[in-house]
């Protein structure tokens, strides 16, 4: 384990050092799990070894996919507060890190990005045809490092990977629904994002010999996170600056892609300007995402969205009550606090 820095002990807020409030990445740096996080990456690495001959380009290229490290520190900091570390958490970070990575390059094809993390999408410099397969790719190879574990662990993250894809088609699926609801809206992002900071937290509690009760208490905490995160990452697309954010905005109108607070305005505008907003979403075309901020605006739905996220992010941060008080538990609860804070 990493020293720990005598900064981060103590509440989520006041008694971190400002490292822990400004940035998880910068966060991780001084945190308890940090040689974790850098062994994790190097199973990454060694397992991507092999297809650095015939597609170095590619494989070098997926570094600027890998940035927050979100869910394996999620999983490695659950483990060390129910426990302590083992070199099976080590394996399951960089497996999750891999669902992720390939959940991302296909994002992009679904999206019709051209940007991520400020650098070219794969989409973009090699096609869709090999954005697919590198994602297909990085997926068995997750299955394979699961597999090296033990059958639960591949029973757990197969499940969450068939969430996960349910959740990316039914989003594909309800494009152009311009009546989507509420319900469904958190049944799209409940698969596609939040199954996964689920599993990290369940299966950081099971393999360092945590209760059931306890794994399930975290894996309460990483759903709610990652609905959390959910909801700002879309919050992002319609206020955020691509400069800031590193990556195409704007998607989700374009697409007819209705998020939380797109849904809230649309339902409490009056039917004729609702009418009008759907109409306008439907035509496209420059100028939308000016519109859409103004109704948003009109109907404070920015401002409801944000409170919903800090639902979750409250939600999430009274499951950690299960856990002993420590650096661990110090750094997840301001993992709920950057989740809905963040610009990038």
């Amino acid at each position: 384990m990493a020293t720990v820095s005598p900064a981060v002990t103590g509440g989520p807020a006041a008694g971190l050092d400002p490292a822990y409030r400004n940035g998880l990445k910068a966060a991780l740096m001084f945190g308890p799990i940090a040689s974790d996080i850098a062994e994790a990456e190097r199973i990454f690495d060694r397992t991507l070894a092999p297809h650095k001959g015939p597609f170095g380009p590619l494989v070098e290229h997926l570094r600027h996919y890998r940035g927050k490290r979100l869910r394996p520190a999620l999983l490695l900091l659950t483990a060390e507060a129910c426990g302590g570390v083992a070199p099976a958490h080590h394996t399951l970070a960089a497996a999750m890190e891999m669902i992720h990575t390939a959940t991302l390059v296909h994002d992009d094809v679904l999206d019709e990005a051209d940007v991520r993390r400020h650098a070219p999408t794969f989409r973009a410099g090699w096609g869709n045809k090999v954005s697919i397969l590198l994602g297909d790719m990085l997926f068995t190879h997750a299955f394979h490092l699961t597999s090296t574990v033990d059958g639960r662990a591949c029973q757990i993250t197969g499940e969450v990977t068939n969430r996960v894809c349910a959740g990316e088609l039914r989003q594909v699926t309800e494009r152009g629904n311009l009546e989507l609801s509420e319900a469904d809206y958190f049944a799209v992002i409940d698969g596609k994002t939040a199954a996964l900071t689920e599993c990290c937290g369940r299966l950081g509690a099971l393999y360092a010999g945590a209760s059931e009760e306890v794994a399930a208490k975290m894996a309460s905490y990483g759903r709610s996170v990652g609905l959390a995160f959910q909801i700002a990452d879309d919050l992002l697309d319609l206020t955020g600056t691509e400069e800031a954010a590193g990556k195409t905005l704007g998607t989700d109108l374009e697409q007819q892609k209705l998020t939380l607070p797109v849904i809230h305005c649309l339902n409490r505008l009056p039917a004729g300007e609702a009418a009008k907003l759907r109409d306008l979403i439907r035509a496209g075309g420059e100028g939308l995402g000016a519109r859409v901020l103004q109704a948003l605006e009109k109907t404070q739905s920015v401002t409801y969205a944000k409170r919903r996220a800090e639902e979750l992010s409250r939600s999430a941060r009274q499951e950690l009550e299960c856990l002993p008080r420590g650096d661990a538990r110090s750094i997840l609860e301001a993992v709920t606090e950057w989740s809905i804070r963040r610009e990038k």
